[in-house]
């Protein structure tokens, strides 16, 4: 037997290009099949399984797919974080940075540019404040414009910054999406809020709830998804 397979994996690991990856393994009763994806930063791989799959089968599922995870450890942005004279992403757009030291410290976005003041070392930090509360202002906005669509009370709305997950809605009613949206074309934020206040009407990807997005959502659903699919890699590049 292999070795791998024959020991206990407490905590499970996998071997690409030459690093050590963590498996985190995660199940899911509603899920019908194994499913596998590489974490946004590529620092982890991350299996959820249906209740009757075994671990070992989902170990074994991974290490025979090790090409193809070396495949997407390749296609993972290098880490930029924000610096002066760089650009941070906004809207689907690239502000230009503009640091002085003794400018306000609150960022004040004009034209292509957002200017900043205080210290350097924590500009990142600084920075990545000003986008949440933009993103609250803007998915607040989302929020309200589709549940109105939908014919439901507006849900509460709570920002996330998972690693994995765009959006979700909690059987509370609570709409949590990742702030890091704000940093996508407006479409694409207000695509995953729309999927989101769906669920509130069907809490599964049923032709129902499919239904139901296309008629509240005022874009295209496809090319939401394609650039998604395409590019929400890059939204984890400045912040991690």
């Amino acid at each position: 037997m292999i070795d791998w397979l024959r020991r206990p994996q407490s905590d499970p690991t996998v071997d690409i290009a030459g690093r050590t990856l963590p498996v985190e393994i995660t199940r899911n009763r509603r899920a019908r099949r194994l499913t596998m994806r590489l974490a946004p930063d590529g620092n982890a791989v991350r299996v959820t399984l249906p209740n009757w799959c075994r671990t070992a089968e989902a170990l074994a599922f991974v290490h025979a797919r090790t090409a193809w995870l070396a495949q997407q450890i390749a296609k993972v942005p290098e880490r930029r974080p924000p610096a002066p004279g760089g650009t941070l992403s906004y809207r689907g757009a690239e502000l230009a940075i503009d640091w002085c030291a003794d400018a306000p410290r609150t960022p004040a976005l004009t034209n292509d540019r957002v200017t900043i003041g205080g210290p350097r070392d924590n500009l990142p930090a600084r920075l990545q404040r000003w986008l949440e509360r933009e993103a609250m202002h803007l998915m607040a906005s989302d929020l309200a414009f589709y549940a109105d669509r939908a014919g439901i009370e507006t849900p509460k709305l709570a920002l996330s910054r998972a690693q994995r997950r765009w959006g979700s809605c909690s059987t509370a009613g609570i709409v949590r999406i990742n702030w890091r949206l704000v940093q996508a074309p407006d479409a694409v934020r207000r695509s995953v809020v729309a999927h989101e206040v769906t669920h509130c009407l069907h809490f599964d990807h049923s032709p129902a709830f499919h239904a139901a997005l296309r008629a509240i959502f005022d874009g295209d659903i496809g090319e939401a998804d394609a650039w998604i699919k395409a590019h929400g890699r890059t939204l984890y590049a400045s912040f991690g």
